[in-house]
């Protein structure tokens, strides 16, 4: 009896879910796909970084911090990068950056969290929740998912820009960041 119990109680101790604290950029990726006359424009963000503390066994606890480098926009044409950092745009030179603030997390099970949090874009900050999904292995794990933001709710695309007819207003964010203790 005696040895049943030690077997399960190191079971347990090896079975604790780990705490993830930071997030590798390099393993990590933050994309979005617009549309332009009806034409899907995608893009990715090259620089962000994230400041965490989450226990998938006690979501409720989390806290963190994704903030994007808005300069580091990338479309893969030269012209639209510099089009979009603009007063217009992004105008990075008033607001270089956008933050995510994590309220809560709630587990949805089987690995599926619903994370609530306020958006902050360009001066404006909006709440948004989002669907995420945490693959596990070993001691990291990858939390994916994507979500929908109005760009003209945060004022990017203005002038001849902010006609949906021509930019939709849409906009589809798809994350995958790699997490470790």
């Amino acid at each position: 009896m005696k040895i049943l119990a030690v077997a399960l109680a190191l079971s347990c101790a090896c079975a604790q879910a780990t705490e993830y604290r930071r997030v590798d950029p390099a393993g990590s990726h933050i994309r979005f796909t617009s549309r332009q006359m009806g034409v899907p424009v995608d893009g990715a963000f090259r620089k962000f970084d994230a400041s965490l503390a989450f226990d998938p066994e006690a979501p409720a606890a989390a806290k963190g911090q994704l903030r994007i480098d808005l300069s580091s926009v990338d479309t893969g044409i030269r012209e639209v990068n510099e089009e979009v950092v603009g007063a217009q745009w992004f105008d990075v030179r008033r607001h270089p950056d956008a933050r995510f603030e994590m309220h809560q997390i709630q587990s949805q099970g089987a690995g599926r969290f619903q994370v609530s949090g306020v958006l902050s874009l360009k001066g404006v900050s909006q709440p948004l929740v989002l669907n995420a999904v945490l693959k596990a292995s070993g001691n990291q794990a990858a939390m994916e998912g994507s979500f929908v933001i109005k760009r003209l709710d945060f004022g990017i695309g203005g002038g001849a820009w902010g006609d949906v007819r021509v930019v939709a207003n849409e906009v589809t964010v798809q994350f995958h960041l790699v997490l470790g203790p």
